[in-house]
């Protein structure tokens, strides 16, 4: 017998069998995924230029446009998390010579910014002044520093995270595309953390580029990013001097291979079919609901949380209510306590996930997440006393 080549052995971890626990998840993301999603994402593979393939992405768009409020035709989803969709929005519309400006109130403003600066854009700027747990206003007279941002940096696009989930922050937008589009800027909005949850009209606020994912109230795998480019937007792409510096999330390519520019369908990347299976059933589910309804669901469940956190003596991080994320909802790590002693409690003890605080609030609060199925009053109650347990059980220094 020849002696064999191979120097690294099976890795015997591979050879037992996989285990997955079970656990509710309650942190700012991935939500659990409901059994019908699940099966929908299970279903044997097909070519990603099948016809069933692409009767299912026009679904997707379909869905995707009922979520956003929106008739854009250039509405698809990225084969990409989140991040990815962050990154094609300002991969697309900035170019050498313009200027973004970013609202940072959270950490996805800081990544947006960042981006902005690998990309080589001028006059990436921020406002200081605001406080976290708070918004920014977007209404006469508080608006006026949004005016002075316009007018001082003359940005191209304008940045802003609608739903804030490290600081769990609910921005308002009112008028602010209708501000942005007078001084000839683009109103660019991260909505992850609150498609579904949160009140937002695309086409009414004047929204020029929306994205979000599919991991949180879609109650989807991630890996799929629903995202939509206004009338006004997709001609900025489309009068670049220069292609897109990447050729996955170039949305030119994209739009094509989603049937959005009424031209024959041309192969770009290979799909992740089986997560489009799901996306298209998270956003049935969506529909099937009612937008009204589910906004309704999240304030409601979100207030019981609210109340129940203050009845355990706890502190919101976020003050005001009407800026208060309905998905996700922050609350001041209780003194005396190691915020990571309260998660992995409740981890060990309750099989429940809850996330301590991301990017600015890191060691300052805990977040908790009821985002699509998961934002029930039964998951309120469960997660309150698990948090009584673990306030009653973890050690608590005495300093």
């Amino acid at each position: 017998m020849a002696t064999s080549l191979l120097r690294v052995p099976p890795p015997q971890t591979l050879l037992r069998p996989l285990v997955v626990p079970e656990r509710l998840l309650l942190g700012p993301g991935p939500s659990n995924v409901p059994h019908r999603i699940q099966a929908a994402g299970g279903r044997q593979l097909l070519g990603h230029m099948h016809p069933e393939v692409l009767q299912v992405m026009d679904e997707i768009k379909a869905g995707i446009q009922y979520a956003f409020q929106t008739q854009n035709q250039l509405t698809l989803a990225i084969s990409g998390s989140g991040h990815c969709a962050m990154e094609a929005a300002l991969f697309n519309l900035l170019e050498c010579g313009d200027t973004i400006l970013v609202a940072i109130n959270g950490i996805w403003g800081q990544r947006a910014a960042d981006i902005a600066r690998r990309l080589g854009m001028l006059g990436t700027a921020r406002w200081h002044g605001r406080a976290e747990g708070t918004g920014f206003e977007s209404r006469m007279p508080e608006c006026e520093p949004w005016l002075a941002g316009l007018v001082q940096h003359k940005p191209s696009v304008l940045f802003i995270t609608h739903g804030e989930s490290s600081t769990g922050v609910l921005q308002p937008l009112e008028g602010l595309g209708e501000l942005c589009h007078r001084h000839g800027c683009l109103l660019l909005v991260d909505a992850v953390a609150s498609l579904g949850g949160a009140p937002i009209f695309m086409d009414q606020q004047e929204i020029d580029v929306l994205y979000s994912g599919s991991q949180k109230v879609l109650n989807s795998p991630p890996g799929s990013a629903p995202i939509s480019f206004s009338e006004r937007a997709r001609e900025k792409v489309m009068r670049r001097k220069k292609k897109p510096p990447s050729f996955y999330l170039d949305i030119g390519c994209l739009g094509n291979y989603w049937g959005c520019d009424g031209e024959p369908r041309r192969y770009h990347h290979t799909a992740p079919i089986n997560s489009f299976f799901s996306l298209r059933e998270g956003l049935a589910m969506l529909a099937e609901i009612g937008l009204e309804t589910s906004w309704e669901r999240h304030r409601a469940n979100c207030a019981r949380l609210c109340q129940g956190l203050l009845s355990l003596g706890l502190e919101l991080f976020v003050k005001e209510e009407k800026v208060r994320l309905p998905t996700i909802t922050t609350v001041k790590v209780p003194e005396g306590y190691n915020w990571k002693d309260i998660t992995a409690f409740l981890m060990d003890n309750h099989a429940i996930e809850i996330s301590g605080g991301l990017g600015p609030t890191v060691g300052k609060v805990l977040r908790i997440g009821l985002m699509g199925c998961n934002s029930t009053s039964e998951n309120v109650n469960r997660v309150l006393r698990a948090l009584q347990d673990a306030l009653g059980s973890c050690h608590r220094s005495q300093l």
